[in-house]
C-alpha cells in the first residue's frame, strides 16, 4: 500500500517545492511516486494543495476522502478545508500561524486560526502544532517554513524516509547560498 500524503497551504509558502522534495527523496530511495498539485490563485495567496502517493500500488496521484496518512498543513484554515481527506488514524502536522484571506481582511474579520486549531484537535488525536513564525525567526528566514514543516513531517515517522534523505535531495535542489539555512530548518526541533 502506498503512503498517501496531502500538503496544503496558501500561495508563496513553498508547498510545491516541499512536494517535489518528498517525491525526489522517495524516488532516490527506489520508491514509486505519483503526484499532482493544484495551485489555483497561488500568487494571490489562494489555496495550494498537493497530493502525493509514495510506494507500491500508487496507480494514480489523487486519492479520495478518508485516505491520507498524513496532512501537512502550512495554514490552519487550509488544514480544516482538507481534513476530510485524512484517515481516521492519520497524522496532522500544522503550522499555527494563520494567514488571513483577502476576503476576510476586506470584511474586517479578526481571523487568527485559533478556532481552526481547536477544531483540528477535536477531530484527531494525532495533531502536531508547529509554531512556524517562531521557528522561522529562530532559523533566521521567513522563507524557511516549508523546510521546517517538512522536517516535522519526516520526524513524525509517517513518511517512508529520513531527514538525511530529504537533506541530500535539498542540497542538490536549492541554490548553494541557501543550503545551510535550509538544513537548519529541516532539523529544527531535533
Amino acid at each position: 500500500m502506498p503512503t498517501n500524503i496531502l500538503i496544503c497551504g496558501v500561495g508563496g509558502q513553498g508547498i510545491v517545492l516541499t512536494s517535489k522534495l518528498i517525491a525526489a527523496a522517495a524516488m532516490a530511495a527506489g520508491m514509486e511516486v505519483k503526484s499532482a498539485e493544484t495551485i489555483g490563485m497561488a500568487q494571490k495567496g489562494g489555496s495550494v494543495f498537493s497530493f502525493l502517493r509514495v510506494g507500491d500500488g500508487a496507480y494514480c496521484p489523487m486519492f479520495g476522502e478518508g485516505c491520507a496518512d498524513i496532512l501537512i498543513a502550512f495554514e490552519p484554515a487550509e488544514a480544516v478545508r482538507m481534513l476530510p481527506y485524512l484517515k481516521k488514524d492519520g497524522s496532522i502536522i500544522v503550522n499555527t500561524h494563520a494567514i488571513m484571506p483577502v476576503t476576510a481582511a476586506l470584511g474586517g474579520s479578526d481571523y487568527t486560526g485559533k478556532e481552526m486549531l481547536g477544531y483540528l484537535a477535536e477531530q484527531s488525536d494525532n495533531v502536531e502544532l508547529v509554531d512556524g513564525e517562531k521557528a522561522c525567526a529562530e532559523v533566521g528566514s521567513p522563507r524557511a517554513l516549508n523546510m521546517i514543516m517538512l522536517g516535522a513531517a519526516v520526524r513524525s515517522g509517517v513518511l517512508p524516509f529520513g531527514i538525511e534523505d530529504v537533506e541530500d535531495i535539498m542540497k542538490k535542489t536549492v541554490k548553494p547560498q541557501f543550503v545551510e539555512m535550509n538544513s537548519r530548518a529541516l532539523r529544527y526541533g531535533e
